[in-house]
Formats: structure tokens, C-alpha cells, sequence
């Protein structure tokens, strides 16, 4: 799913349905399903979910309908390099205080049963961190508000489509690209103005260790990653069985219970135990393109939180968590495919430890990510910069770490001070 994909500027500006790709809605961005049969439903409309969380419906609306109310400047805070920030204060303000009230011990106080509470923490752990701290409550908020006012969509034959898309246009504008060759040393590439590096922290090292001074090196290292995700691909005979029938219409599934037992799970797997229940995160892709299996089949595609760099195959965790609340589930697999924690940097050296954020999502780590300076894009090798999750605005399919390099590298390397999306806008035309 990818409500920051349809709310970023740079792919409103890049126009992705111009581009072929079709973003399909499923009615229900993303469900949360409760022991008992119960389940926290987000529809796109704000007031029908509230309408749906019974005496919480209040609390829900007072809560995300300002945010909801004013979501670009919501947006474009939350996608920006966190450095040069143009929101009112008013603004800031709205957002700052609900951060700060979920983020601390008074994230119950407006809340009185446990069906909304729930709902919201299942989104504020897509941050892989335990989910009552500043970062995760932001993240938690930020999805949840435009889950009502962009939806959480899904690419038709899945996420490669964008990326074709973006490969297309740069091949269209004369660019070239050359895969199955791993760089080992900056010095292969060929002389260029500026050198755009999407790679973390430890890549960085790894192929331009001998060109950094000593301190920046040390700021490299110390970069932390967090917990890990083990990735559980099902092919399925039917559709998941879910108890509570409104979980047939989401997108999106996310599976640890309620508040409290997400809480005691990403603890313990920020502790490096593995939860005996993992919070897990359901993405069933025929609720809207039924395309992505053989006729009469289904996929779940699914990400159980783990502690870092683990090995274990999570599968039966998985299984188990799901029958949980879809008693059934176990017979309707056809088949299934691990990617442990361990495995993922293999598939993407970024993700190292299997942490498919690039760094803990701490306050500090947040703003001065990857490195403590002003400029986190920028490196002391001239003409070389970052531009990965690992620097703002973190991680997220959004393409805006791009747009905020794409500035400096125009303006240093080139002299030209104009807008990038300016120049993505009137590239689509």
C-alpha cells in the first residue's frame, strides 16, 4: 500500500496514473482486528469510521478530522528535509500536540474502549519501533490521516509497476540503466558533476571508506538500524477467513491485538526477543486486483516485526497469529516463501539486520539522519551526496529524499536555482 506515494509532491507532480500506473482503492485502507470478532475499520471517509468505533467515534474525529481537515501541509511537513520548514505555526502546533500526547502516557486519555486505540497503534508500529515514543506517534498519525484523505492504495500488478514507470522516464530523457553489478569502490563509476548515491550508511563505507575523513567515518558507523522484518509471501486456495467480515474489505490487516499486547510485543523485539505473538502486517492485494493470482487462487503478503538480523523463519509465528483471528487460515495455503530478517540486506543492502526503515526511528535519529550535520544529504567527497531512507524525510515510497538532493545538486553542481518538481511537472507534460 502507499498513501505517501499518492500524497507526495513528487509523484502528484510526476503523475503516475500519466505514466500507466493505476493506484486501485480498496474500501477499507486498513483494518485491525481484536480477539472476540471485533475490528477497527478506517474507512476513507472519517466519519463513517467514527461512526464505526461506537463511544471512541468522538475522540477518532477530534483527533485525526483537523489533521485530516489541513493534510498537504500535513504532508509536506512529514515529506520534507526537516531543516528549512515553511508550515504556520498553527500548524505545527495541531500536529505537535497530538505527537506529543500519543507519543507519551496520556496517549489513553481521550480514548475509553479498545477498539480505536488499537487501530491507531497498529499504525504507528509501521515505524518498527515500540509504538508509544514521539516517532512512531507521528508516523501513526501522519498514515492514519491520509489513510481518510488519500486512502491507502495499492499499484494494479503490484509496486514493480512504479518502478518501471520511473525507469521508463529516465530512459526516455537519455538515461541509462546498469544492473547485476554490485560497485565495490566509488572510484568505477565514471566522472561525473555530482555522484547520487541511494545506499546507507554502511554501503557508503563500504565503497568510499578511504575517501572520508576520519570523524564522518565515525559518524557512519555509529548510525543505528533497529528491529528487523521477516517478509511471508502466501499463495492461497481462497480468501483469508476472517472472523470479523469487514477485514474482507481492507487493503491492509494488521494483526497484534490490542494496544497494550503491540506495546509488550515491539518491546521485546527492540529488546532482541521474539515475540511469541508478533505484530504483523497483512497486505492482501486481491481485495482490489484480483489479478495478481491464477483464477480461482489469492496472495497475502505479509511482514512480522522480529529483533534485528534474525534468522528465524517466522512462518509458523505468522500462521498462528493470522488463525487467530481467521480461524481456518492454515488450510487455505498452497504455498509460502520466507525472507528472514538476515535475508533481506541480500535481497536489498539497505536493509541491513533486515530493517526495511534504513535506521531506528528515534527523535535523533529522525532529524539528523544519516549524520549530525545541517546538510544530511551532502558528504565530504565533492560532488557526491545521499539520497536514501536513510536521509530525510526517511523511509516511505514518496521519491522526496530525490527532490530534496535533486536542489542542492542543481544549485552546486550546476547554477540552477529553480524548483525540481517544476521541472518534473513540465517534463510530464
Amino acid at each position: 500500500m502507499h498513501p505517501m506515494g499518492v500524497a507526495s509532491p513528487f509523484f502528484r507532480a510526476f503523475d503516475l496514473a500519466r505514466h500507466g500506473v493505476e493506484m486501485l482503492q480498496p474500501d477499507v485502507a486498513y483494518a485491525h482486528p481484536l480477539d472476540g470478532g471485533q475490528a477497527g475499520l478506517a474507512w476513507r471517509d472519517l466519519d463513517r469510521t467514527a461512526d464505526g468505533l461506537g463511544r471512541d467515534g468522538r475522540a477518532w474525529r477530534a483527533l485525526l478530522g483537523p489533521l485530516v481537515r489541513r493534510w498537504q501541509e500535513l504532508a509536506g511537513l512529514a515529506m520534507s528535509d526537516f531543516r528549512h520548514l515553511t508550515l504556520p505555526p498553527t500548524a505545527m502546533a495541531r500536529l505537535g500536540l497530538r505527537v506529543l500526547e500519543q507519543g507519551s502516557a496520556l496517549w489513553d486519555a481521550r480514548f475509553r474502549d479498545v477498539v480505536a486505540p488499537a487501530l491507531l497503534t497498529g499504525v504507528a508500529a509501521h515505524a518498527l519501533a515500540p509504538p508509544r515514543a514521539l516517532v512512531p506517534a507521528g508516523v501513526g498519525l501522519v498514515l492514519a490521516t491520509l489513510g481518510h484523505a488519500v486512502g491507502w492504495p495499492l499499484p494494479r500488478g503490484g509496486s514493480q509497476t512504479i518502478t518501471d514507470a520511473l525507469a521508463r522516464d529516465l530512459e526516455r530523457h537519455g538515461g541509462r540503466i546498469v544492473t547485476g553489478h554490485r560497485v565495490q569502490h566509488l572510484a568505477e563509476l565514471p566522472p561525473a558533476r555530482a555522484i547520487v548515491l541511494n545506499i546507507g550508511p554502511r554501503e557508503l563505507l563500504r565503497i568510499a571508506g578511504d575517501r572520508v575523513p576520519a570523524r564522518y567515518a565515525r559518524w557512519l558507523r555509529a548510525f543505528r538500524y533497529g528491529s528487523g522484518a521477516c517478509k511471508v509471501d502466501f499463495a492461497l486456495s481462497e480468501p483469508v477467513p476472517w472472523t470479523a467480515a469487514g477485514c474482507t474489505l481492507a487493503g491492509t490487516v494488521h494483526l497484534g491485538g490490542a494496544r497494550e499486547e503491540i506495546v509488550a510485543a515491539e518491546r521485546a523485539v527492540a529488546a532482541g526477543r521474539h515475540a511469541e505473538r508478533p505484530f504483523v502486517l497483512a497486505v492482501q492485494p486481491g481485495v482490489v486486483d484480483p489479478g495478481r493470482a491464477p483464477r480461482g487462487h489469492h496472495t497475502l503478503s505479509v511482514y512480522a516485526h522480529v529483533p534485528h538480523n534474525s534468522s528465524l523463519d517466522c512462518s509458523a509465528a505468522v500462521i498462528a497469529q493470522i488463525e487467530r483471528f481467521a480461524p481456518g487460515f492454515g488450510d487455505t495455503v498452497v504455498a509460502h516463501h520466507v525472507i528472514t530478517a538476515a535475508q533481506q540486506q541480500v535481497h536489498n543492502p539497505n536493509y541491513i539486520g533486515g530493517n526495511i526503515v534504513t535506521g531506528a526511528l528515534t527523535p535523533w535519529r529522525t532529524l539528523m539522519r544519516p549524520v549530525p550535520r545541517w546538510d544530511p544529504y551532502t558528504t565530504p567527497i565533492p560532488g557526491a551526496y545521499l539520497c536514501s531512507a536513510a536521509t530525510p524525510p526517511g523511509p516511505g515510497v514518496h521519491g522526496m529524499a530525490g527532490v530534496h538532493v535533486a536542489r542542492r545538486v542543481l544549485r552546486d553542481r550546476f547554477g540552477i536555482h529553480g524548483d525540481p518538481l517544476e521541472f518534473v511537472r513540465h517534463s510530464a507534460r
